[in-house]
């Protein structure tokens, strides 16, 4: 394949933020191309029928969003749902802008198919995002699924913390096709702590409560938890956000573990700290979704994230109870041609395990009454 040949003959030779930059902005200016976005669509989008996911208030194409990271400023989300994701979430998006922590910050473990980055919440602030991504609402992406993720100031101290969540939840309210509350980022300090129980019960509160004072009662307001989390306190979070009446969990975000990984432990340990997402991230992303929806049933919805690769990753997550995949690493070491790969490939699974629907296979593995596949 093209895009692995020049992977590993040149792309993973330039340094792994500056390959990011220059591919983006070539996704960027092609799209921006009269008529080429649409057409990239029509080629490269998800349209096999059984793909068709309803959640959240929207009609998804399909199952696979692109994760929060890749476009941080809301830059690029026509060029990005072009390439056949059915849904883009931009962010992190802090309330102030920041330029987030000091270079070299982003890294490839080639023999892992993993990355570590230590980025730091860089992105322009919410006020600059939200003004961007109204402009693009009223030129070209007024029908694109776009949710946004928000995240926490690094220099705001913590007894400010819940402020400065409600100042970016206010300015993307009529915006943002759902909202996330990032409380999860290894490279925010205390930020992780945000996820007791009772600490995000007043910050998920306090969102929920500006965006229904904007108007929006009915956005879509959704958690990002980590893989690090013990067993007890998921399924604490799992218990707050039924009890708060949260639309869904994301899960999950990067790993501070170095456990398992086949990169020489020299060059781990140069690389330095940071949170690692890609394949080494697989197994415990899915005994996370796997605990939450026996914890919660269909009364949230679900988005897997971390370790998806093949058709055959979000087809697990799926039957194991995610209405919704995303990634990001995949990109990376997929090339562009991934999103159309991943759905193709699920749409052919579904149709082999008797499924009319992605939908339909829902949870099949957590829940034996949802496994409607031939015996």
């Amino acid at each position: 394949m093209l895009y692995q040949f020049l992977f590993h003959a040149l792309l993973r030779r330039i340094d792994a933020e500056r390959a990011h930059r220059v591919s983006f902005a070539s996704l960027r200016a092609l799209s921006a191309v009269p008529g080429t976005a649409r057409l990239m669509g029509r080629l490269l989008g998800p349209r096999e029928p059984e793909l068709r996911v309803r959640v959240l208030g929207r009609e998804f194409s399909g199952p696979l969003g692109l994760a929060a990271g890749f476009d941080k400023n809301a830059r690029g989300v026509v060029g990005l749902t072009a390439l056949g994701f059915s849904h883009v979430e931009i962010g992190t998006v802090t309330a102030r802008p920041q330029p987030g922590n000091p270079r070299p910050r982003l890294f490839r473990l080639v023999a892992d198919r993993a990355v570590v980055n230590r980025m730091g919440f860089n992105n322009d602030g919410s006020e600059a995002v939200s003004r961007r991504l109204r402009a693009q609402r009223a030129r070209r992406a007024r029908d694109l699924v776009i949710g946004v993720n928000i995240g926490k100031t690094k220099v705001v101290p913590d007894e400010e913390a819940v402020a400065d969540y409600v100042t970016s939840a206010r300015r993307f309210a009529d915006l943002a096709d759902y909202l996330v509350v990032n409380v999860s980022s290894p490279n925010t300090p205390g930020l992780r702590d945000l996820q007791a129980a009772e600490r995000l019960r007043p910050l998920l509160e306090a969102v929920r409560r500006t965006l229904d004072e904007a108007g929006r009662p009915d956005l879509p307001l959704l958690v990002k938890i980590a893989p690090d989390l013990a067993d007890e306190d998921v399924d604490a979070v799992a218990d707050l956000a039924v009890e708060l009446g949260l639309h869904g969990i994301i899960a999950t975000n990067t790993t501070i573990s170095r456990e398992g990984l086949s990169t020489d432990p020299a060059q781990v340990a140069a690389v330095g700290a940071g949170g690692l997402s890609g394949a080494p991230l697989k197994e415990r992303s899915l005994e996370v979704l796997r605990r939450l929806r026996a914890r919660v049933g269909d009364r949230l919805v679900l988005v897997a994230v971390g370790g998806i690769e093949t058709p055959q990753d979000a087809w697990k997550r799926i039957r194991a109870g995610a209405s919704l995949v995303q990634g990001y690493t995949g990109l990376i070491y997929g090339g562009p041609l991934w999103p159309r790969r991943i759905h193709r490939g699920l749409a052919e699974l579904a149709r082999r395990e008797g499924y009319a629907s992605i939908a339909d296979a829902v949870g099949a593995d957590v829940d034996p009454a949802a496994d409607r596949s031939p015996a």
